[in-house]
């Protein structure tokens, strides 16, 4: 995993994680794996997102 997914800006999203800078969290991404959505689903309603930020997602320890 690339230590450049995962990004954190206090002024951004609350300081939450988010994924390259965007305003993307990785908890939304996590909820909506945890809704039921495949990693296919999500890239084609985020198609900003790739695999690897699924991913990188799924190991991001708080």
């Amino acid at each position: 995993m690339s230590d450049n997914i995962i990004t954190i800006e206090a002024g951004k999203r609350s300081g939450k994680p988010c994924i390259r800078r965007m305003r993307i969290t990785v908890y939304d991404v996590l909820g909506w794996l945890a809704a039921g959505m495949s990693h296919a689903q999500i890239m084609d309603d985020f198609p900003e997102l790739r695999e690897e930020d699924i991913r990188a997602c799924l190991e991001f320890r708080d």
